[in-house]
């Protein structure tokens, strides 16, 4: 069991945002059990909360930005990726401005900062969406892709292509979150000279300069751009090295662009909300395909999580079987629903029913199209909630269980002759009096099929 961790102290940084120009401060903060990462926004009135969450994204021009009730969190990948790579949980980032500081363009100051900061086990395990098989996102306008495939662990591959001679075919690939700090973080993000240009004449990048950004020089420089970047970046000289980058920086990595287009995948997928194990391939990624493929596999694990099947091994020998059952309930085929229990604690209860086409409802209910009907369902739910609760007395065989509610009952799927049904049956809260308040499950061939909050009372037999 992995259990989930924050940071021991708060620590901050302070800088300029890349596109807004403006000086910012970051605070990373301790935060409780399963709050996930959070920014907050100091400088607006009541300190507004934006979660990392994908469907917050609204704009991925140039970075991923959130935007939650008209609060904005620009250029975030860079910040989130940094708290993946160094295995936290749980922490709140403070800004008093709606960009991060950019710092040199990569992950590596927020990874010096976290490490710092110290990180610390928390009182709660971490848990962990397993791939069972592949899953794609495909953009068709730019040929991006991401797959996620099963895998024992987080890795990521990143394969990257500008159609460029400059930059080329490029691949990087982290096999473990452990490989981050050495061999991600420090990939500063990157623009060809084309986009440097746009982004100028938009008056976007106002925090950048040659020691944050590696500008790729994919065209001729005119007079005119020379004059504009020596302007924009406040340089006497400026001027193309021989692999092709403006200079005043030097390459961490040859194949440093694929390594923070990896960087990027990181920052983006941590959207997702959910720790992964799997293996992400990225071809041609980009905030927008990142982004949507975080949002598709968000909508896939809540999907699952509120479908979640508990596994069992309905072959092994059971705690009580038919006989012991029918010493404790009251009940007698073919009202006794319950065939064998299979776990019980102080507060949960598994049992098992094998529905077969000799049940007596069958005769009458949908005799052409046979169906167990949900109220049987329901009840048999309610007497292996019943051993639960006779089992908290002494002498269970002279105590009946009553109905006293039933609440928010849901119907899912269709039981049919040949099915085994389980239940699972979990306190709410602890049995008080002799009064049981559960919730309750019923499930069949890997699906949910049925669940309800069941209330009960014991009383003793007169």
């Amino acid at each position: 069991m992995v259990k989930q961790t924050t940071i021991k102290n708060e620590i901050s940084l302070t800088g300029v945002g890349l596109h807004t120009g403006k000086d910012v401060k970051m605070t990373f903060k301790p935060a409780p059990v399963n709050n996930g990462y959070t920014f907050v926004r100091v400088d607006l009135e009541g300190s507004p909360v934006i979660e990392a969450d994908a469907s917050y994204v609204v704009n991925t021009q140039r970075g991923t930005n959130l935007e939650k009730l008209g609060v904005k969190i620009q250029t975030s990948e860079h910040v989130l990726a940094a708290l993946v790579g160094c295995d936290v949980d749980n922490v709140i980032i403070e800004l008093d401005a709606s960009e991060p500081p950019i710092m040199d363009g990569s992950s590596k100051y927020f990874v010096e900062a976290i490490e710092k900061a110290g990180i610390v086990q928390q009182d709660a395990e971490r848990y962990y969406y397993v791939v069972k098989e592949v899953i794609s996102f495909n953009d068709e306008a730019t040929g991006s892709e991401i797959i996620v495939m099963p895998a024992d662990d987080y890795q990521v591959t990143a394969m990257v292509d500008f159609g460029t001679k400059v930059l080329g075919t490029q691949n990087a690939t982290m096999k473990n979150v452990s490989e981050f700090k050495t061999e991600i973080a420090d990939s500063r993000t990157f623009s060809f000279l084309h986009e440097l240009e746009t982004l100028l004449d938009h008056g976007l990048i106002k925090g950048g300069d040659l020691n944050n950004a590696i500008v790729y020089v994919d065209k001729e420089i005119s007079e005119n751009t020379m004059k504009n970047l020596k302007s924009a970046f406040g340089k006497d000289n400026i001027s193309v090295k021989p692999n092709g980058i403006l200079d005043n920086l030097t390459l961490h990595h040859p194949n440093e662009a694929a390594r923070h287009k990896l960087l990027d995948v990181i920052g983006d997928l941590a959207l997702i909300g959910t720790r992964i194990k799997g293996k992400v391939i990225a071809n041609k990624p980009g905030h927008f395909v990142n982004t949507q493929f975080a949002k598709k596999m968000q909508k896939i694990i809540k999907i699952e999580q509120r479908n979640q099947v508990p596994t069992f091994d309905i072959y092994k020998e059971p705690l009580m079987d038919v006989n012991k059952i029918m010493s404790m309930l009251p009940h007698r085929p073919p009202f006794l629903l319950v065939d064998k229990i299979l776990e019980m604690s102080d507060s949960h209860v598994v049992g098992l029913k094998n529905v077969t086409m000799n049940e007596s409802f069958f005769v009458g209910h949908f005799p052409g199209a046979p169906v167990m009907p949900g109220v049987l369902i329901v009840e048999a739910m309610a007497q292996t909630g019943g051993i639960l609760i006779l089992s908290s007395v002494p002498d269970p065989e002279n105590y009946l269980t009553y109905f006293m509610k039933i609440d928010n009952v849901k119907f899912k799927q269709k039981v049919l002759p040949g099915d085994t049904l389980v239940f699972y049956c979990d306190l709410i809260s602890p049995i008080r009096r002799g009064i049981c308040h559960m919730q309750a499950k019923a499930y069949a061939n890997n699906r949910l099929v049925a669940e309800a909050e069941l209330m009960a009372q014991i009383a003793k037999n007169s």
